[in-house]
């Protein structure tokens, strides 16, 4: 079978990668192997060093040039259609290209169809004999003279199908460092591709935007093309208004690739788009209109039975409405689960390899102490559980979590209500995602790697009588730069938020830009039509507080409200703007009156690294 390789190891020097099967072309440098620090110092310290984007190519010609023979080795010529052998006879390094002959007999592999030796040198002698280095793979040789050929080509290579970028090259920042701005944050964004570190979502979702930037640049670059030298013309005219809609449509694309390649950003602001990709379907009402209660235990006494039937099952469930099912596995009894279902989970220590989607209105419940109610996640994925439904409820049961790329929990849309719970995270804690509405009462939630929880714009959020420890951060709330992307309503009260790496609560929000504080300064100045603020509450319901606290403890709760206050004002002053900007002169106020309804209030902040509160601004 051609094109399938087995790596060898010929000792000190480069891998083999051996044909195996019957194919007629000779074995290659395996070479796709690298480690990120192996790419890392060749591009850094080899091949791109300092250099602005403008000096990238010139860079790279002058590390080939000192690296690769320039003549008299052999290699396989890759396409999407055939691999054949040819010699190498020179190599044009300044245009990036070889010029090759066939080796002859010709040996050579297509895909879909026959190529003969006349059609193979009718298509070089089109190309007059010069094809792309990066298409050529190194025939392997054992004396190691074209080891540093083999791998200089493969930087090449990779370079060009996972770093560069068309419209690199007419990025404004040349005088900006190109490894350290484009290079490296893409490096380790493949990376942590490879190594499951991105969740399938935003994966799906960044290749979708290299995508589209493409064929946005594609049609701006032809459009440019076709300008003639005298713009007077109408159609000219007509075509540089595209050209600009074009241009500033490249932009947003461009700046949400940056948000995802940079680690930082792409951990506090996260995706927002493809959100409810991998969301089951709600089932709604049961067809024959019973309702199911679906009994979860792996094995059950007598004793236990009994206590069921008279702590639970009479008393909720007797009705002629009600029918029991028995299920070993939490995961398959969650999606049986018709809208209205109820969920029993016995006492057990329960191992599930998949994640818990919950698309319908449906109740989960643990029967017992919340420590002997164990649900623990196997293996890896994007979320343990998650919760789309218009009005789900989960309460009383702990969840472990062990390589959740998303989150130990995730509300994408709906409603949740989760009660007297403890969740054990490994890597990312509890997700509120746009328009989605979680209440969180009793909970104990440690051990995230990121936020414990995250508070997506225009989510309701509500959190009381919580613990959120020894994560990274305690809770991190988001506001992006899009004017339509309204704050979240909060509710905070009697949390005890503690021992965590960074802050207890943090705000991410967009730095200000000159052009919007000079704006708002002009906003201030006497005589100036100053924009209305729609209205924002903020609630101040007398909180009973039941322990002890200190003026030392509960100092981020005022610091959060007016954080929160004063941004969602911005907010809605720049969405004025907008809007007037567009010719709406008369604004309505119902429009953009999005009340941010805040209570903050007997909270307690102890031994977060970096404080109760802070803001983040990027």
């Amino acid at each position: 079978a051609s094109g399938r390789c087995q790596m060898l190891n010929r000792g000190p020097g480069a891998l083999r990668a051996e044909r195996v099967g019957d194919s007629t072309l000779p074995d290659v440098f395996q070479t796709n192997h690298l480690l990120f620090y192996e790419r890392f110092k060749a591009y850094q310290d080899y091949m791109l060093g300092d250099c602005k984007t403008s000096e990238v190519k010139a860079f790279v010609s002058d590390y080939l040039e000192k690296v690769v023979e320039p003549c008299d080795w052999q290699a396989v010529w890759s396409t999407e259609v055939f691999d054949v052998l040819v010699e190498v006879m020179d190599v044009h390094y300044s245009e990036l290209k070889a010029r090759v002959e066939l080796v002859v007999p010709l040996r050579c592999e297509a895909r879909g169809c026959e190529l003969s030796e006349e059609a193979m040198r009718d298509l070089l002698e089109a190309t007059q004999h010069t094809v792309p280095l990066h298409e050529l793979h190194v025939v392997y040789d054992e004396s190691g003279d074209f080891d540093q050929t083999a791998l200089a080509v493969e930087h090449l290579r990779f370079f060009y199908k996972h770093i560069w970028r068309k419209w690199d090259e007419e990025d404004e920042d040349d005088d900006f460092d190109y490894f350290v701005r484009c290079v490296e944050p893409r490096l380790r964004l493949h990376y942590d591709v490879l190594e499951d570190r991105v969740p399938a979502g935003l994966v799906a979702e960044y290749h979708a935007l290299l995508t589209r930037c493409a064929q946005n640049f594609q049609e701006f670059s032809n459009l440019r093309n076709d300008l003639g030298s005298d713009s007077d013309s109408e159609l000219d005219n007509v075509s540089m208004v595209e050209g600009l809609r074009l241009c500033e449509q490249m932009e947003v694309l461009k700046r949400k690739l940056r948000i995802i390649e940079n680690p930082l950003l792409r951990y506090v602001l996260g995706y927002k788009v493809n959100s409810g990709q991998q969301a089951c379907r709600a089932k709604g009402l049961r067809p024959t209109g019973s309702r199911v209660v679906h009994v979860v235990s792996s094995s059950m006494t007598v004793a236990q039975l009994t206590s069921l039937m008279s702590d639970k099952l009479c008393p909720d469930f007797s009705g002629d409405e009600f029918e029991l099912q028995f299920h070993s596995d939490p995961l398959e009894a969650v999606h049986s689960c018709y809208q209205g279902d109820v969920v029993i989970v016995c006492p057990g220590h329960y191992l599930v390899s998949g994640s818990i989607r919950i698309p319908d209105s449906v109740e989960v419940e643990g029967f017992g102490l919340t420590d002997e109610v164990v649900i623990e996640k196997t293996g890896k994925g994007d979320t343990f559980v998650e919760s789309t439904a218009a009005n789900a409820k989960i309460s009383n049961l702990k969840f472990i979590q062990h390589d959740a790329i998303e989150g130990i929990l995730c509300v994408r849309q709906g409603k949740l209500e989760m009660e007297n719970c403890v969740l054990q995270c490994e890597t990312t804690g509890v997700i509120v995602r746009t328009s989605a509405q979680l209440s969180m009462n009793m909970c104990d939630l440690y051990g995230s790697k990121g936020a414990g929880v995250e508070i997506y714009p225009g989510s309701v959020c509500c959190l009381v009588g919580n613990g959120i420890h020894h994560c990274k951060e305690g809770v991190l709330i988001k506001d992006f730069a899009d004017e339509l992307d309204t704050m979240p309503r909060i509710t905070m009260v009697n949390n005890v938020i503690h021992n965590n790496e960074g802050y207890g609560v943090i705000l991410v929000k967009p730095a200000d830009s000159l052009q919007e504080r000079g704006s708002e300064s002009d906003q201030s100045k006497p005589g100036t039509n100053q924009t209305e603020v729609p209205l924002i509450v903020v609630e101040e319901t007398p909180v009973e507080v039941h322990y002890a606290t200190t003026p030392e403890l509960m100092e981020g709760n005022d610091a959060i409200k007016q954080e929160l206050v004063a941004t969602s004002a911005k907010k809605s002053r720049r969405r004025r703007a907008s809007m007037q900007e567009l010719g709406l002169t008369q604004v309505d106020d119902n429009l953009l009156s999005q009340e941010m309804f805040v209570c903050i209030q007997g909270n307690q902040f102890k031994r977060n690294g970096k404080g109760g509160f802070g803001t983040f601004q990027y």
